[in-house]
């Protein structure tokens, strides 16, 4: 189903994204009840490259990751992967790509309280139909580098919370996707695990050869990037200084807008 290279005699169509970005998005319109979220936004990431995403909260940064990874489909635009149409998948492809090609972090671990440590960073290599043994070695070899594999038979409930974080990156990690899309991984974090999680992830990131796409408001997280793409009020950044340029706001003393009989 996911035949990501195109056969040598035949050319990739015209609209295709460049060979060498493994994600690739064009004029993304996204809308939250009416409001909106992504306004004509396109970027390019490469194979292996860890790209981070800033802007202050309410930004897009959010919004772009889960059209990039097929949790959300946009209004207008394109997505690709691997120069496959994600925009044109139907919900299980999406959901079949995301266990399978994708890893996500986000700011609060989403731990199942039922089942163990080991089994919840194993999770997304169960779901695919791994074997029991294998998931487990998988799982707890992250969890051993993420200095937490003495907790890898008790619940998330015996955690604290940068502990639990760190199950969620093992998770992540797990079936060394192509691609893990980290959602303001570090906002609950002191500032020494902080800097764990993100030397584990982009340590894991440059020795496996797997891209990552990071949302942060942080400018500390974000100097751990390759290359940096700013957003704000879900455009890019040049586009909605340009945006208010043309649209200049009132001044503070002026009323936004006045009423008449």
């Amino acid at each position: 189903m996911y035949a990501m290279v195109a056969p040598p005699d035949k050319a990739p169509p015209d609209n295709a994204p460049p060979q060498d970005d493994v994600l690739w998005a064009r004029s993304l319109h996204y809308s939250h009840s009416g409001s909106p979220g992504l306004i004509g936004v396109s970027i390019g990431v490469r194979a292996g490259e860890i790209l981070a995403v800033t802007g202050p909260r309410g930004s897009g940064k959010t919004t772009l990751l889960r059209c990039l990874s097929g949790q959300l489909l946009p209004e207008q635009g394109e997505v690709w992967f691997n120069s496959v149409p994600v925009h044109t998948m139907g919900a299980l492809a999406r959901e079949r790509l995301r266990r399978d090609r994708f890893g996500w972090i986000g700011p609060e671990p989403q731990l199942l309280p039922e089942l163990r440590v080991w089994e919840n960073a194993a999770l997304p290599l169960l779901i695919a139909g791994a074997s029991h043994r294998s998931a487990k070695r998988a799982a707890c070899e992250w969890l051993d580098r993420l200095d937490i594999g003495a907790f890898a038979r008790k619940r998330p409930g015996a955690l604290n919370r940068a502990e639990s974080q760190r199950v969620a990156l093992a998770r992540a990690l797990a079936s060394e996707p192509a691609v893990i899309f980290a959602d303001e991984p570090t906002a609950p974090l002191h500032r020494a695990e902080c800097a764990l999680l993100l030397r584990t992830l982009t340590t894991a990131a440059r020795s496996h050869r797997i891209t990552v796409v990071l949302a942060t408001h942080d400018e500390e997280t974000a100097a751990v990037a390759d290359r940096r793409v700013a957003l704000l009020d879900g455009r890019p950044a040049s586009a909605a200084a340009a945006h208010q340029t043309v649209f200049p706001q009132p001044p503070e003393d002026q009323a936004a807008c006045s009423l008449s009989a």
